[in-house]
């Protein structure tokens, strides 16, 4: 193998690493966006069964 030929492929092995890590990166910031908006949820719907405990504790039924 020449030098240009091993020059080129460490590049594209490089440039793929890099891709990869940015990928990886983004699909982390993303899930970290998503796990804040459900622990928000969860928060927001203990708070509002604290406020109102009796609320969906029983049930109606007539036949």
């Amino acid at each position: 193998m020449d030098i240009p030929e091993l020059s080129m492929a460490l590049s594209m092995s490089r440039v793929q690493q890099d891709w990869g890590t940015a990928m990886l990166a983004n699909s982390l910031d993303m899930l970290s966006d998503v796990g804040g908006s459900l622990a928000e949820m969860i928060d927001t719907s203990a708070m509002e069964l604290s406020v109102n405990p009796d609320v969906g504790a029983n049930i109606d039924i007539r036949l």
